[in-house]
C-alpha cells in the first residue's frame, strides 16, 4: 500500500537552483521528499509526496522559484502503486511474454508515460531508473506482459511523450530469452547486476594436442 496518494517531480538543469527550490518547497508545505539529489548531466531531481493538497501547494512554490532552470515537472494526484514502488527503486521480476523498453531525455516524461501505460493496460512495471549518472540524466522504464498489452502500453506512453516534445526511444522485445528476463529481474544496470548463467551450459573443454 502506498504511503502517500500524490507525488510531484521537479527536474532542474542547475544543481544550486534545484537544491534551493527543494528547501523552499519543504518550508512551504508539509510534504515528504521521497527522492532528491543530483542526476546525470549536471541536473537535480526532487520527488515530493504527500496529500494532494500539500503536494500541490509545494509544487506551486517550486514553480515560482524555479524559473528558467526548470527542465521538466509533473504532478500525479493519484500515482499508480507500482510506479510509486518503482520510484523508490523496487524491482519486479518480468512475468514473461514481451518486454517494452522506453528511454526519455527527461525523468519527468518517463514517469508520466509509465503512469499512463500502467493505468491503461495490465502490464507489469519491471524497473524505473531516474536519471542516474550511467544514463547521462535520461530515464529508463521497462514493462513486461502479453505482447498485445505491451504494444498498447508503448502506444499510450508515446502519446504522452509526443505531447511533451521531449526526445525518446523505445523498442519491444517480443520473445525475450529466459536468461535475459532473469537479468532484468535484478536490474538493467551492468555495474550492479550479477552474472546469470544458462542452465546446463558449461565451459568448453580444451582440445588436447
Amino acid at each position: 500500500m502506498k504511503k502517500y496518494p500524490a507525488i510531484a517531480l521537479l527536474e532542474f538543469d542547475d544543481i544550486p537552483a534545484g537544491m534551493t527550490t527543494a528547501d523552499a518547497m519543504l518550508k512551504e508545505s508539509p510534504v515528504a521528499v521521497i527522492r532528491t539529489g543530483t542526476i546525470g548531466g549536471a541536473g537535480f531531481l526532487t520527488i515530493l509526496a504527500g496529500t494532494t493538497a500539500a503536494v500541490q501547494e509545494a509544487l506551486r512554490e517550486g514553480l515560482l522559484l524555479a524559473g528558467e532552470r526548470l527542465r521538466d515537472h509533473a504532478f500525479l494526484p493519484d500515482v499508480h502503486q507500482a510506479l510509486y514502488d518503482a520510484v523508490l527503486e523496487a524491482h519486479r521480476n518480468p512475468p514473461g511474454g514481451a518486454i517494452g523498453v522506453l528511454t526519455t531525455s527527461t525523468v519527468t516524461a518517463n514517469v508520466l508515460a509509465l503512469e499512463r501505460a500502467l493505468k491503461g493496460t495490465p502490464v507489469t512495471l519491471v524497473e524505473v531508473r531516474l536519471g542516474d549518472p550511467a544514463l547521462a540524466g535520461q530515464a529508463l522504464g521497462i514493462v513486461s506482459g502479453e505482447l498485445r498489452d505491451v504494444q498498447a502500453a508503448m502506444e499510450l506512453a508515446l502519446e504522452v511523450i509526443a505531447a511533451r516534445a521531449v526526445s525518446a526511444s523505445h523498442r519491444i522485445i517480443t520473445a525475450p530469452h529466459e536468461a535475459f528476463l532473469r537479468q532484468l529481474g535484478q536490474t538493467s544496470d551492468i555495474f550492479t547486476a550479477a552474472a546469470v548463467e544458462l542452465e546446463g551450459e558449461k565451459p568448453a573443454t580444451p582440445v588436447s594436442q
